[in-house]
């Protein structure tokens, strides 16, 4: 007759268990009625461009005209720029350009934010399109997704107000110049624009290009439907004191968890004149295409 020792036995029970199991383990983990969220899908980009090589040489040449007065040596250096400081270059970058002649004085300003959600139920895409809606907001403009929306809720509110006349009303200032003199009390900051002034015209006078007596619609501030996922356009004429101003055009666009920042510019020598608010915002969007182009690649 044949015995088995008491820890044969058991390891004969152990296998026997594991065997027994092996089909049904992942059923015995599971809860009955719980779903499995998935995780949602991260950005399209992982990484940012050095922005201080991101704008071609010949373009910088037509932004920053100052700088075609200056020795070879001068003008790389202006070419080069300054790269903003920042603590995570994965994160956000920029960089910062300027040249000066006897006639005026330009500078270029770009920043490349990478938007990341840290939250497994909300994209880095939805994450960046909250950030990118709030810089919209703030510069008093709203996505046509939202428009519908916020014309019913006045709507409501204002009894049969004519809708003419709130198309007319001009975008709150957000009190954001992003520059380096937005703390500076002395200034005032308008979206309201006006253009060099004509021989023989009060310099009070806006631009009247459609020859109507009111202020060029395709210049104002406004949302940009051919650029990125999403973008705005704002135009903002800074005046400091009673003597110097300076116009800057901001074009803001974002493309999947990417969104970039163009400033553009000008003040000029004599204050009296008004930089050109046509002139600004094409070269402005022109360079804010390339580099849609140059995520595109």
């Amino acid at each position: 007759m044949a015995y088995v020792t008491g820890t044969a036995l058991l390891a004969a029970f152990v296998v026997g268990c594991s065997a027994d199991t092996g089909t049904g383990g992942s059923a015995a983990d599971s809860k009955s009625g719980t779903e499995t969220v998935a995780a949602a899908a991260p950005g399209k980009y992982r990484t940012l461009p050095e922005p201080c090589r991101a704008v071609e040489s010949s373009t910088l040449k037509d932004l920053l005209p100052g700088a075609a007065e200056l020795t070879e040596d001068q003008q790389r250096k202006v070419h080069e720029g300054t790269a903003a400081v920042t603590y995570d270059t994965d994160r956000r970058v920029g960089c910062r350009w300027k040249s000066e002649d006897s006639s005026s004085s330009h500078s270029l300003f770009i920043d490349f934010e990478r938007v990341v959600s840290y939250d497994p139920a909300v994209s880095d895409d939805d994450r960046a399109r909250e950030v990118y809606t709030k810089k919209e907001t703030a510069a008093g403009l709203s996505s046509p997704s939202a428009t519908p929306d916020a014309t019913e809720s006045a709507e409501s509110t204002g009894g049969g107000e004519d809708k003419g006349e709130k198309k007319q009303t001009p975008p709150a200032d957000s009190g954001d110049t992003s520059g380096d003199t937005s703390g500076d009390a002395s200034e005032s900051t308008s979206h309201a624009l006006t253009g060099p002034t004509p021989e023989g015209k009060s310099t009070n006078d806006e631009n009247t290009d459609d020859g109507a007596g009111t202020p060029d619609e395709n210049l104002q501030p406004r949302i940009l439907d051919d650029l990125g996922d999403s973008a705005f356009l704002d135009d903002l004429l800074t005046r400091a004191g009673s003597t110097a101003q300076h116009r800057t055009v901001k074009v803001v666009f974002r493309t999947s968890n990417v969104i970039v920042t163009v400033e553009y510019t000008e003040q000029p020598a004599v204050s009296t004149a008004v930089p050109d608010s046509k002139e600004l915002q094409e070269k402005a969007q022109a360079l804010a295409r390339k580099l849609v182009d140059e995520f595109s690649e």
